[in-house]
């Protein structure tokens, strides 16, 4: 592969959007030292960028393109630069007008995870190898060029919020001004403004994808940018949606995401043969069973709790048994309710090993089999070695950025998050991606959710957006497609291979 690499170390003072090298300053007059001068540079950060040229065959065709790896100061307006955010921006170089192309904005979610995980997995033109049931190999580990990389149709920038990734704030600035929903959204919304005007691309059609609490993060951005900034987005792609947390919350009171959960329990159940129907259904005949229970008679049965008459509860204990694999009397002691943990640990109890969360098709060993809960879960460590190392290595040796800070893939230094305005309830942007679609009927949205996510699972999604009361003339606007992988669908390749087709077909209709 071809890399002509430029370094470039710049200490920058930012005043409204120009950039002056503090090197280039004129010394004083006199030759003396200027107080005033001393003090605002010891408050600018530092910006390194690192650009190098690449090319990969995507879809039968040669693409040219370039890499900037670095920094920029993040500030508002007139305030000094609060922090620094990391960014890889990919921009192919063989078109003619930059602003004939799409230009995506990247990140994952957490929150505290950087934009790794959909960089070295989807979008990107490397990627992670792995077998194509998405389980990682022995280490050392591998990068192979992404021959499903998006490249090809748009430029592609990837976000680390502050705090993960690379970025940090400022010193003397406290951190947690960045860590909370609506913290957050201005930060990668200021960055996004800033990388927009600083690389001439407001011409551009624009478009965002999240994953995971990155599309909360997604949907929020669609109002901040739109009525803050005056940037009108041509689409959003949501990843493992997460839009009203009431639909996932596990809370005494809330009973929304027993009902919600249940068909990915059953698609779980399905997939490690512990049902007992014979003979075994298709996966999509047991899905629709599961859906149908679930916003039928199982949604019924918790809505009227202790009022169930004993004839209807021995039905739905009976009914949710035979859909999630679990037994009758396991079913009966949680009441009916079965929580995330205990279905991990329950399924597979008897052959002591646990299911994962992010992706139920993996499997995990506990210390025991007793109790609630896992030790970890067996899918994020699937993938946590790769990813880190890969990443790690090809940051520095490729895109040939240096640091000696860790690289944060996905970091608990974020936390405690901040919640307000939602301080006391769910938290619930799906009203703020209605509003946006609403004063732009051009933005469209693409969803994808994979049938063994339980972390969003996918009839939460379709709950959601079932109940986000846009006009009939806009729900058009909406897509919604499912893979047969969890909440990071890309690690199994026939989903990778289905999400690019269904993705550039996206792009190429939101234009």
């Amino acid at each position: 592969m071809l890399r002509i690499t430029r370094v470039v170390g710049v200490a920058v003072l930012l005043a409204g959007f120009g950039v002056a090298s503090v090197w280039a300053q004129p010394p004083d007059k006199k030759g003396e030292e200027n107080p005033e001068e001393d003090k605002a540079d010891s408050k600018a950060p530092e910006e390194k960028i690192s650009e190098t040229t690449h090319s990969i065959s995507i879809d039968g065709k040669r693409i040219e393109y370039k890499v900037i790896a670095g920094t920029m100061a993040l500030k508002e307006d007139t305030e000094d630069p609060k922090a620094t955010i990391f960014f890889i921006a990919y921009t192919r170089t063989d078109t003619d007008d930059p602003a004939d192309r799409p230009l995506t904005f990247s990140f994952n979610g957490g929150p505290g995870s950087s934009s790794v995980w959909l960089h070295m997995g989807l979008l990107g033109p490397r990627r992670v190898l792995m077998d194509s049931a998405g389980f990682t190999p022995p280490p050392p580990y591998q990068l192979v060029d992404n021959e499903y990389s998006l490249l090809d149709v748009t430029d592609l920038v990837f976000i680390d919020p502050v705090s993960t990734g690379f970025s940090r704030p400022v010193e003397g600035e406290e951190a947690g001004q960045f860590h909370g929903v609506k913290q957050d959204i201005r930060a990668v919304g200021e960055f996004i403004r800033l990388y927009t005007t600083k690389y001439e691309r407001w011409a551009s059609p624009k478009f965002l994808i999240g994953e995971s609490y990155g599309t909360t993060r997604a949907a929020g951005l669609a109002g901040y940018l739109q009525d803050d900034r005056g940037m009108f987005l041509n689409g959003i792609m949501l990843v493992s949606v997460v839009l009203n947390f009431q639909t996932i919350r596990f809370a005494t009171g809330n009973d929304l995401p027993f009902a919600l959960y249940l068909p990915t329990y059953a698609a779980t159940a399905w997939y490690h043969d512990q049902l007992d129907t014979e003979p075994k259904p298709g996966l999509r005949q047991h899905l629709n069973d599961a859906e149908s229970f679930a916003l039928g008679e199982y949604t019924t049965a918790l809505m009227l709790g202790d009022g169930l008459p004993p004839h209807a509860r021995e039905a739905v204990t009976q009914e949710l048994s035979r859909l999630t694999g679990l037994s009758e009397d396991y079913v009966e002691q949680t009441n009916q309710r079965i929580h995330i943990w205990r279905f991990c640990k329950e399924l597979r109890r008897d052959e002591r090993r646990t299911v994962g969360r992010l992706d139920s098709r993996f499997v995990g060993i506990d210390a025991d089999a007793a109790g609630e809960g896992m030790d970890y879960d067996p899918s994020y460590a699937n993938i946590l070695g790769a990813y880190s190392g890969m990443f790690n290595d090809y940051v520095r040796r490729e895109l040939e950025f240096e640091s000696d800070l860790p690289y944060e893939i996905l970091t608990g230094k974020v936390h405690p998050w901040k919640y307000d305005p939602w301080k006391n309830r769910y938290v619930n942007v799906a009203e703020t991606l209605r509003e946006a679609m609403t004063q732009n009927p051009s933005l469209k949205v693409f969803v994808a959710s994979g049938y063994y996510d339980l972390a969003t699972p996918y009839l939460a999604t379709d709950y959601t957006f079932s109940h986000l009361g846009l006009d009939p003339s806009l729900q058009d606007n909406v897509t919604i497609e499912y893979y047969e992988a969890g909440h990071m669908m890309y690690i199994h390749i026939p989903s990778l291979a289905k999400m690019r087709t269904d993705l550039v077909n996206f792009l190429e209709s939101a234009r």
